[in-house]
C-alpha cells in the first residue's frame, strides 16, 4: 500500500470483527518489518508478548477494566521495553565483530560508553528511553499491521501491576502500552477526531 494511504486508513479500532483468527505467521511477517524500527544506539529494547489464546484475553480483559475491543480483537499484543538493554551491548554487536566491521577495541569503547551513558542518567531516564524506544516501534508495529490488511489500537487503560503478573514480565521490563489487531467493525467505526492545523503543533524557528 502507498504510505500516504497507510497513514490515512490507519485509524484506533474500536471495536473488531468476532472470530476472525489471526497467526503467528501473519503476525511474524508484521514483526519481520518491525525489527527495522529505530532505536537508541540500536540497543532494541522492545519485546512484544502476544496474547492468542482465548481464555488468557479474558484474563487480559479483566486487567484492561472489561473493556469489549480485547473480547472481539484476534489477538492482543503488549509492548515492552527493556530498561537495562545497555547491558545487552556485547551480545548485540558481537556478530559485527565477527564480521570484521568492529575491532576488538571499538567493541570494548562502545560497551564502556552505553554503561556510562544509562548508568549516570540512572533509572528515571532509563525508564523513559524504555518508553520512548517502545512507543517508536509500536507506532510502526501499527503502521506494518495497517499496510498488510490488520487493524489496530493503541492502549494505555489496563492495570500494569495486573498484566505484569498475568505475562510474567520481567520487572526489568517496562509495559509501554497494549495493542489490539484484528479486522475492525467498520459499522461501529466513530467520526476521526479532530486534527490541530499544522499551525497549532510545528513552530519553525
Amino acid at each position: 500500500m502507498e504510505f500516504t494511504k497507510i497513514i490515512e486508513k490507519r485509524r484506533s479500532a474500536n471495536n473488531f470483527l468476532k472470530d476472525v483468527k489471526i497467526t503467528p505467521e501473519d503476525l511474524n511477517l508484521i514483526f519481520n518489518d518491525v525489527k527495522l524500527a529505530p532505536s537508541s544506539f540500536n540497543l532494541q529494547p522492545t519485546e512484544y508478548v502476544v496474547v492468542l489464546d482465548e481464555e488468557m484475553k479474558g484474563k487480559v480483559r479483566e486487567a484492561a477494566y472489561g473493556q469489549y475491543k480485547i473480547h472481539s480483537s484476534s489477538a492482543v499484543i503488549l509492548v515492552t521495553a527493556d530498561r537495562q538493554a545497555y547491558e545487552q551491548t556485547e551480545r548485540l554487536h558481537q556478530g559485527m565483530l565477527h564480521l570484521g566491521v568492529l575491532t576488538e577495541f571499538e567493541l570494548r569503547k562502545m560497551i564502556d560508553e552505553n554503561y556510562e551513558f544509562y548508568e549516570e542518567r540512572g533509572e528515571e531516564f532509563q525508564k523513559e528511553d524504555a518508553i520512548r524506544n517502545g512507543s517508536l516501534s509500536a507506532m510502526l508495529f501499527m503502521l506494518a499491521a495497517k499496510n498488510r490488511g490488520w487493524d489496530t489500537c493503541p492502549m494505555i487503560g489496563f492495570d500494569q501491576e495486573q498484566i505484569r503478573t498475568l505475562l510474567n514480565i520481567p520487572t526489568s521490563r517496562e509495559v509501554v502500552l497494549m495493542i489490539t489487531i484484528g479486522k475492525e467493525k467498520e459499522s461501529s467505526r466513530r467520526l476521526r477526531g479532530y486534527r490541530k492545523p499544522i499551525g497549532e503543533f510545528v513552530t519553525y524557528v
